[in-house]
């Protein structure tokens, strides 16, 4: 009989021991878990907050809103067009670019048409549109609209663009202004 009771208090001691460590290990995968949920959290609102600055950028452009430049550009900001291109604009000389565009195009309007938020990146595929009023580039205006599309890589940081990669449809573009390619001779 007491050789009964030894085995049934070590069972009991085992069978709680195991029990004990299934508890262990679930509170670890639930504290782990915990974590990994947090951390995939964190990273969707930061998400979300960069596809909300991007959309004010496209706002604040099309109402041709110049301060767009200082609040949600950073001081070192950096425009590479094309995306490969070794020589950057800074944000003065994009601001300078766009005014250009304003007077040249004063319907000008850029839409999202789709966009993808990863981290510090968004990537926007846009088109923008407008009528040709004004010069533009030694090009006497001709009153036409034109419709071009491009995609844009956006890196933020702090809440303010600090690197913007773009590809344009520039040949579209200029001949929808009436200009012609022709093969250099």
């Amino acid at each position: 009989m007491w050789h009964i009771n030894l085995k049934l208090t070590s069972m009991k001691k085992l069978t709680l021991f195991f029990s004990v460590l299934f508890i262990v290990l679930i509170s670890c995968q639930d504290n782990q878990t915990k974590e990994e949920l947090e951390k995939h959290r964190a990273q969707t609102v930061l998400e979300v907050e960069n596809q909300a600055i991007v959309t004010r950028v496209f706002t604040r452009l099309n109402q041709q809103d110049e301060t767009v430049y200082q609040e949600l550009y950073a001081v070192n900001y950096s425009w590479y067009l094309p995306a490969n291109n070794s020589e950057k604009l800074t944000r003065e000389e994009e601001a300078g670019f766009v005014k250009l565009l304003w007077s040249s195009f004063p319907d000008i309007q850029w839409k999202i048409e789709e966009m993808i938020a990863k981290g510090t990146m968004v990537i926007v595929r846009f088109t923008v549109s407008g009528t040709h009023k004004e010069e533009y580039q030694e090009i006497p205006p001709t009153n036409d609209i034109f419709k071009s599309g491009g995609v844009l890589i956006a890196s933020i940081e702090d809440g303010k663009l600090v690197e913007v990669r773009e590809e344009f449809d520039a040949l579209g573009w200029m001949q929808q202004l009436g200009m012609e390619l022709q093969i250099k001779e």
